[in-house]
């Protein structure tokens, strides 16, 4: 009987996990492997989110519809900031939505590694998978207020063209720069502490760099195109040119944007794996 339980110990598969050493592949097929585990977690952070709120969902319509009104107040009314030909409240609110998703996108995403330590100390599954849940789990807070823009839209008598079409195409670039921003800050939020200290100072200076709350219209070429350098400035103009019909194409725009978010989300990547060997020591 044991001479049979060795025998079977000794032929069990086994697998060794050993840290990568220098600059390694980002091993997407075994992030694959764990595509079940991505979606348990992102509905935990869903689940999370909301769980003993006094409004629940509700803080999804609340930040974008409150942000709005104050946009509308003093850019809008009091500082006559123009909105591209179309009312200034559906021009505001349809920036504030794509950039809160990239907001919280991004905040939650820099701060998942050390709020995640007991099981990053204690298991191992890819560790890319824990910030990409908290990015991709803003999507159920991005497709509330997007519902709320689009009761806006109706009220102004505004309907979407065969624009909307490219619609998906703004949003991923949103995601791939929330994501890509992510990577790199929460890694670093590993080993320094003080990145979450960083990060909503951060937030508060992008928004204020990209066009939610004015049109990028206001420059002239080639420095829009320069300004298109914030991936952002292409997600949020590209987004109100598909849904809201703005009347500047944002062509050059998009193409800028998307080539430095997919440099940050691929350089993002890398550092993220070249530094997941410590994690679990300095987490």
């Amino acid at each position: 009987m044991t001479t049979n339980v060795n025998a079977a110990a000794m032929t069990a598969p086994r697998a060794i996990i050993r840290p990568s050493r220098g600059w390694v592949s980002l091993r997407l097929g075994e992030f694959w492997e764990f595509r079940e585990l991505l979606y348990f977690f992102v509905w935990r952070e869903v689940k999370v989110r909301y769980k003993q709120t006094a409004i629940g969902a509700a803080w999804a319509i609340i930040q974008p519809l409150f942000t709005m009104l104050i946009f509308s107040l003093f850019f809008g009314r009091l500082a006559k900031v123009p909105s591209d030909g179309i009312p200034y409240p559906v021009f505001s609110l349809s920036g504030t939505v794509i950039w809160t998703f990239f907001a919280n996108g991004l905040s939650q995403s820099a701060s998942s590694l050390v709020d995640n330590s007991n099981l990053i100390s204690k298991i191992y599954f890819p560790r890319l998978i824990i910030p990409v849940a908290s990015v991709l789990s803003g999507l159920v807070d991005f497709a509330i207020g997007f519902m709320l823009l689009v009761v806006f839209m109706i009220g102004n008598g505004i309907h979407p063209t065969g624009r909307i079409i490219w619609l998906p195409a703004f949003v991923l670039l949103a995601l791939a720069s929330a994501l890509g921003a992510g990577l790199w800050l929460s890694a670093l939020n590993v080993e320094f502490r003080d990145v979450r200290y960083v990060v909503p100072f951060l937030v508060q200076l992008w928004m204020f760099a990209t066009p939610v709350a004015y049109p990028s219209s206001l420059l002239h070429e080639p420095w829009r195109t320069v300004y298109a350098l914030n991936p952002l400035a292409g997600a949020v103009e590209g987004f109100r040119w598909a849904l809201v019909g703005t009347k500047y194409t944002p062509g050059s725009m998009f193409v800028v944007s998307a080539v430095m978010a997919a440099a940050a989300l691929l350089s993002g990547a890398f550092y993220f794996r070249r530094m997941e060997k410590t994690f679990a020591d300095l987490i």
